[in-house]
């Protein structure tokens, strides 16, 4: 079994509509907060990018066949959020980029018995790899989505 096209078109690709979804904003802008006291754009971003490595270390947990079980992960509690929010925007996309690119690719060759392997999630229970997989590219398109706005917001300010 490999992932289904829908599912893997998406891990290879739903990142990029970030590009598109920025296009024209300076770095001052996508730094800004426009609502105040939430995410900006880059920690909108710095969290996408942070969390593509614990997802990576969530799924090599789940493959040594051990079905473990996960905390809710909060970006605000991870150092690595925290560390990353002080790197350069070009940075930050760079590492998601490269990144995505070798997860997809691993990814993309697990074996059938691969995608069956569990995890438990704290919200949405015992999934197998394929879920979880799926999980984390609509947690992704959730806060594309969310950018998408704060773009929309930032691009009618002028």
């Amino acid at each position: 079994m490999h992932l289904p096209s829908h599912i893997s078109t998406r891990l290879q690709y739903q990142h990029k509509t970030l590009v598109d979804i920025i296009d024209g904003l300076t770095e001052e802008q996508v730094r800004r907060q426009v609502i105040p006291g939430k995410w900006s754009i880059f920690e909108q971003i710095v969290h996408l990018q942070t969390y593509q490595h614990t997802f990576i270390g969530r799924v090599k947990l789940i493959l040594q066949d051990q079905v473990p079980v996960f905390e809710r992960y909060t970006a605000e509690a991870d150092p690595a959020f925290l560390d990353n929010c002080e790197r350069s925007f070009r940075e930050v996309m760079q590492d998601m980029i490269t990144t995505r690119k070798e997860m997809a690719n691993e990814m993309l060759h697990f074996s059938e018995a691969d995608f069956a392997k569990k995890g438990v999630h704290p919200v949405f229970g015992k999934m197998n790899l394929q879920q979880w997989i799926n999980f984390f590219l609509l947690h992704e398109g959730h806060h594309l989505f969310a950018i998408l706005k704060l773009a929309g917001a930032l691009k009618q300010q002028g």
